[in-house]
């Protein structure tokens, strides 16, 4: 008996320490400490936002996070514009600003990556040649009845559930903005992070390489490592890294050991870990959301552009920020001088409205073709085999995804379609209502981050903006 309880201990030590040297926690760890450490330094120096408040309403109930907080600290040295964070003094991450491009953690391992200059020419000034902008100075106060209740339902916090934390609404209808509220600290000029909303930004700066002849969405995708016609992965198409079809081994679930969070928070070289995936499918026959996936095609941005952060920086000011009037932007960068388009772009929520106000029109801005024709259309149709309605960038309620008949069935427009980002930054665009609602803030619910919410606000201001009955 002694003998057998004996074997039954050694193979449970024997078990457990496989599990830990393949679970590697330290990476876990090492995640969540850069996780912190950037996204504070982001919100601290770029957005100018409280970093207590930061931590407390995204961080303190982030699951996996969460469990750590009564070892987790951080250090903000505002001298220096570094956020540390650590574990109980361990696995330190430490992040730091530099003018214009916003925060990078900073590795041990150097790599071959210039940082921009600080951004000039967007920040004030006069607006290009044709473009008209979507609002005055001041706040817009609704004028209908309905758009400010809207936008009183939009805000307010439901008794027993998890906080909603809106931070930022506007309702842009025709062109104009016809309804905007911001939270206490926040206003119109305040940037504000889209987590994800940042691949739609790559969806257009890849559409602008399609409109110049320079990119093709149905070759192989440019990448240097899979070059070799005998290589597996050379067959992936540009479409598929959108579509997130590319069969790489990618997959994203935010556990801090998946590829995605090693990634973002783990590696210098973003993009040269992402092109380093294995294939797990043929190309094209399986879905799975991925943010190293849009790396890869930030990466093909990069080199398209001239091959520098600086480069970069200069090419989607010239061709896309400027051109619709974005002037509050921050595009930020990893050591490796990619920008990192899965996640990390800062925009005002006018400046993300506009954005949206380029799906409207078809592509066009200032009477001057920024996405190819069809551009619009293609993005927004969705991708076979996506449950949750994803098309190429987007989020779509087109097509018949179990989410997006779900979605319209609330309320939001068959036609529309949506930037989206974790806890709740959202861009929704509904071309046939000429209608735009950006909703940006910190909403709790980790679940679906409050998508019923989001659904009321776009359903209650397209009847008031179009004079039909609210949808539910």
């Amino acid at each position: 008996m002694r003998r057998a309880l004996l074997i039954i201990l050694l193979l449970a030590v024997t078990a457990a320490t496989a599990a830990a040297l393949l679970l590697r926690p330290g990476q876990a760890l090492r995640v969540a400490t850069g996780i912190v450490s950037h996204t504070l330094c982001s919100d601290t120096f770029v957005a100018g936002l409280d970093p207590a408040q930061s931590f407390r309403e995204t961080f303190a109930s982030m699951p996996g996070i969460r469990r750590l907080i009564p070892w987790l600290r951080y250090e903000v040295d505002r001298p220096r514009k570094e956020v540390r964070a650590h574990i109980a003094g361990r696995f330190e991450s430490r992040a730091a600003y530099h003018d214009g491009v916003g925060c990078e953690i900073v590795h041990s391992t150097p790599v071959n990556g210039a940082v921009p200059g600080p951004t000039a020419g967007i920040g004030g000034g006069a607006w290009p040649s044709g473009v008209a902008d979507i609002a005055g100075a001041a706040v817009v106060e609704p004028a209908d009845d309905r758009l400010r209740a809207a936008l009183d339902g939009a805000f307010a916090e439901t008794a027993g559930g998890p906080p909603r934390g809106t931070k930022a609404v506007i309702v842009l209808h025709d062109g104009r903005i016809v309804a905007e509220r911001y939270a206490p600290g926040y206003g119109i000029d305040t940037p504000l992070l889209g987590w994800s909303m940042t691949k739609s930004v790559v969806n257009a700066l890849i559409g602008i390489l399609v409109q110049h002849g320079r990119l093709s969405v149905t070759e192989s995708a440019p990448v240097a490592a899979w070059r070799d016609p005998a290589d597996p992965r050379h067959p992936i198409t540009v479409e598929q890294l959108m579509r997130m079809t590319s069969g790489l081994a990618l997959d994203e679930t935010n556990s801090g050991f998946d590829p995605s969070s090693r990634m973002l928070f783990t590696e210098p070289d973003m993009a040269g870990f992402a092109e380093s995936a294995a294939l797990k499918a043929p190309p094209g026959t399986r879905y799975h959301y991925s943010s190293p996936s849009t790396l890869i095609l930030s990466r093909i941005i990069r080199d398209a552009a001239g091959g520098r952060a600086e480069d970069v920086r200069l090419f989607a000011e010239r061709e896309l920020f400027r051109p619709l009037g974005m002037r509050h932007v921050t595009l930020e960068f990893d050591a490796a001088g990619t920008p990192v388009g899965s996640t990390y772009m800062y925009a005002t929520a006018r400046d993300w409205a506009r954005f949206g106000m380029l799906y409207v029109n078809d592509g066009i801005a200032g009477g001057r073709r920024i996405l190819p024709e069809g551009w619009v259309r293609y993005s927004a149709s969705p991708t076979p085999g996506s449950r949750d309605g994803y098309g190429a960038g987007f989020f779509t309620n087109r097509g018949d995804s179990d989410f997006g008949r779900l979605r319209v069935r609330g309320g939001m427009p068959a036609d529309s379609f949506f930037a989206s980002g974790t806890q709740g930054q959202r861009i929704v665009i509904a071309p046939a209502e000429r209608l735009v609602v950006v909703r940006l803030g910190r909403s709790q619910d980790w679940e679906t981050f409050d998508i019923r919410g989001l659904i009321r606000l776009v359903a209650d201001a397209n009847a008031a903006v179009n004079h039909g009955p609210a949808r539910r």
